[in-house]
């Protein structure tokens, strides 16, 4: 079984981060990116909780952090909702790339 340290918290921090970069770069839809972000801010809401559990000397510093990162996950899922809707309201498309609003 996993020993309860420091690093195990960082790695599954990083591995939640490199997955949320995986997907913003791969994913072909507004959806999967947003989803990707998600998993990026888990990924370092993580890293915060795991710094303040072994090396803060006041617990509330971490967990203030976490729920302030939380806080802009919940205004980015908010607003990125609403701009997908409107991208798909004016172009019928959820594909990023069929969106040729600014190319020549």
């Amino acid at each position: 079984m996993l020993s309860e340290t420091l690093h195990v918290y960082l790695i599954v921090g990083a591995l939640l981060f490199a997955a949320g970069v995986y997907g913003i770069v791969q994913k072909r839809s507004f959806i999967g990116m947003l989803i990707a972000i998600e998993l990026m801010l888990s990924g370092a809401g993580l890293n915060c909780m795991a710094f303040n559990r072994f090396t803060a000397p006041d617990p509330a510093t971490g967990q203030l952090l976490a729920l302030f990162i939380m806080g802009i996950a919940a205004a980015e899922a908010a607003l990125s909702v609403s701009f997908i809707l409107a991208v798909y309201k004016r172009f019928r498309t959820m594909d990023p790339s069929k969106i040729f609003i600014l190319k020549r």
